[in-house]
């Protein structure tokens, strides 16, 4: 064999060699692929076909007292896109795509793309960017027409990875037309810090396609109302395609909220406090010379005996619906404008009033457990000079020497100077004493005055006790403020009176004067309320001198019909107030019905039949019309009403207290009608409604006081 036969046959014999070795590495490599890691790589590629999409559960009902739905759901068409797929089309078909859903859910190109990015990427929006799954069909658009929804299922070639089904958003039934806005709250999506807080505490009630309440119950009670979503495992193609579903967890519906508000009397309360400003606005103030401005109001229906919130409304009001399927940024605007007297904010709950003559039987409560008697007199005189100030009864009216209960009956405004003024005298005459005892301002906080109700609602405002303290505060924190202004010349446009406070605030704004203290007794100056707060108080009163923590919420019931838990009233504290003080307040209050001035609205009230008490104020503020109030209970129920800038107590809400007090009691001209009260049997429901087995809810048994 020549030497290069042999060449040629290593070379063959090294090939044979090599090429063995690679079949035998290739054949290792499939037998450790198949046989050793084939379980894990088996897995891999499952969960790189499946996909895991949220399925949101059913949002939990708000019902009233008797069982009405007050907040429900319904179904709402929605068009979503599968991101996935439009990302595999041309540039030029993806455009287009997108047009054209644009154009059937009549929208634009650049609103779609906007919904169709990821929050957190670049180019998102906050409130138009998507917060969930990246494999789940991102909503465009909501409550479509049917006939959208059709045409997209039914052209599945013109809409490739385009969706429409239906799915549940809030609804509101609004049982006889009520709107309650403020107390049911919104909803809005689940913010990325919200659902990162959720993942770190393993909350699964939380993912990122969730809605989450943002005021009113259903953020005070979201966690019970949310439920737990459920999860549809979905099997896709090498493309991303939904091919059908692997796997499915059931979503568990939220619970229900039963509140203690009645929905027909709610009705009257909204209906009497929006005709109440509607027809101030058409009246003459004959202070000004011009109409009313009436620019806001609140009613708040309280159950006298355990503080429960029976009704309460507040104007100007919105429409809740408008935040179904999202809200645009110009009705967003209008919630939060001064102009359209920001609807968002409660005018019951976190408006603040000064209260007027409707603080005066706190006033005398606190001067009757400070040395003074029930059968202490005072001159009601036309005015009452503070050193260069003279301080007018109203309407500069005079009665002589009095006692408490005509002063509360008349509103002697001059009756409630001279005790202001003694306390000051005694207690704190010097001006720069900010520990001085002061026992009007002492009783107003026992009254629950100056601190929240505590209700279970968001956002409550505190209030104000304007005493010696809040005044050296307040003068610390403007000082410097109106310092600056006084130095500098005065502008053209600005009122002589803005210099003349701003220099006297800089050299004195810290001293609790006299002034100060005789403003105070008759709920002037910068003392102010809460209606709700003004409520509470005079619960407190009829009562017997128990101050409750209001509270809308009764129970939480499960969707199957089980109390999963109850909400008791809530007792903050016992007044040491003594009985007879509180009896001869009560008795007085009466009187103010009666003959005094609330007497001029009530007549032919059956009073001897429902003993109403009341008392009417008008409180006076700088640079405005007055603001009215009247607050009114009996042995059962509170009702307190005001509107600003509206003129007198009695003048510009009597009547409509007049016509609640009828509705809860089925008042037909001087008859009462039980069987024609707003609330079954005239007092406020004690037990839950009935939860049937076949989902219904039935009104709760008449009657039967048991079960609270």
């Amino acid at each position: 064999m020549s030497a290069s036969s042999q060449r040629s046959g290593l070379r063959l014999v090294v090939v044979q060699v090599l090429a063995f070795s690679l079949f035998a590495t290739l054949f290792v490599r499939l037998y450790y692929l198949q046989v050793i890691g084939g379980e894990s790589y088996q897995a891999q590629a499952a969960n790189q076909s499946v996909r895991d999409i949220v399925v949101q559960p059913q949002r939990g009902l708000i019902v009233d007292s008797q069982g009405r739905p007050l907040v429900a759901n319904r179904t709402s068409w929605v068009v979503s896109v599968d991101r996935t797929l439009l990302g595999k089309l041309e540039e030029d078909q993806r455009t287009e795509l997108v047009r054209r859903v644009a154009v059937a859910v009549e929208s634009t190109p650049d609103e779609v793309e906007a919904r169709l990015v990821t929050c957190g990427d670049p180019g998102s929006v906050r409130g138009e960017c998507w917060n969930g799954s990246p494999y789940q069909p991102v909503p465009v658009a909501s409550d479509v027409s049917k006939d959208v929804a059709l045409r997209v299922l039914e052209q599945p070639e013109d809409y490739p990875g385009v969706l429409a089904e239906q799915q549940n958003v809030r609804s509101y039934p609004r049982p006889f037309g009520v709107n309650l806005a403020h107390v049911l709250g919104y909803l809005s999506p689940v913010t990325e810090d919200e659902y990162d807080l959720a993942a770190e505490r393993d909350d699964r009630s939380l993912n990122g396609a969730s809605v989450v309440g943002r005021a009113g119950v259903e953020k005070q009670y979201d966690e019970w109302l949310r439920g737990l979503p459920g999860y549809r495992r979905v099997a896709v193609d090498s493309m991303g395609r939904v091919l059908g579903d692997d796997s499915v967890v059931e979503s568990t519906p939220g619970d229900t909220l039963v509140t203690s508000i009645d929905a027909q009397v709610q009705a009257v309360v909204e209906k009497q406090l929006a005709e109440r400003i509607k027809v101030q606005r058409a009246t003459m103030d004959p202070v000004t010379d011009r109409l009313y401005e009436a620019d806001s109001g609140a009613a708040v229906v309280l159950d006298a005996k355990t503080g429960r919130v029976i009704a309460m409304a507040s104007q100007p009001t919105y429409d809740p619906d408008v935040w179904t399927g999202g809200i645009s940024e110009a009705q967003l605007a209008h919630l939060y404008s001064e102009k359209a007297g920001t609807p968002l904010l409660s005018r019951a709950t976190q408006g603040q009033f000064a209260p007027g003559s409707t603080w005066k039987p706190f006033m005398t409560a606190g001067a009757l457990t400070n040395g003074y008697s029930m059968d202490t007199t005072l001159p009601c005189s036309s005015s009452f000079q503070v050193g260069n100030n003279v301080f007018k009864n109203y309407e500069s009216g005079a009665y002589g020497d009095i006692g408490f209960a005509k002063a509360l009956e008349v509103s002697c405004n001059t009756f409630f100077y001279r005790i202001g003024y003694n306390f000051w005298q005694k207690f704190g005459s010097d001006p720069a004493d900010v520990g001085a005892r002061d026992p009007l301002v002492e009783t107003a906080k026992k009254f629950g005055f100056g601190s929240r109700t505590g209700i279970d609602l968001p956002g409550e405002a505190p209030g104000r006790i304007a005493d010696r303290h809040w005044k050296q505060a307040y003068f610390e924190s403007q000082k410097d403020y109106f310092c600056d202004l006084s130095s500098k010349p005065q502008t053209k446009g600005t009122s002589d009176f803005v210099y003349k406070y701003a220099y006297e605030f800089c050299l004195e704004g810290n001293l609790y004067r006299a002034g100060d203290a005789v403003n105070f007794s008759i709920g002037q100056g910068d003392t102010i309320v809460t209606p709700l707060q003004l409520a509470r108080a005079y619960a407190a009163i009829g009562n017997g001198g128990t101050l409750w923590a209001p509270t809308v919420a009764k129970a939480i019931v499960s969707p199957e019909g089980t109390v999963l838990r109850r909400m008791a009233p809530r007792k903050v504290a016992q007044l040491d107030v003594p009985k007879k003080y509180l009896d001869y307040i009560d008795s007085a209050l009466q009187n103010v019905t009666r003959v005094g001035t609330m007497a001029w609205k009530m007549g032919g009230f059956p009073l001897d039949q429902v003993t109403v008490r009341s008392k009417t104020g008008s409180a006076e503020v700088y640079g405005k019309q007055t603001t009215g109030w009247v607050a009114s209970y009996t042995e059962d129920y509170v009702v307190v009403m005001m509107i600003s800038q509206a003129g007198t107590g009695s003048g510009s809400t009597g009547d409509g207290i007049r016509a609640i007090w009828e509705a809860l009691y089925g008042i037909d001209g001087e008859a009462v009608r039980p069987d024609r009260a707003a609330t079954p049997g005239t007092v406020p429901a004690v037990r839950l409604p009935q939860f049937l087995d076949d989902g219904s809810i039935m009104p709760p048994i008449v009657g039967d006081k048991t079960g609270e």
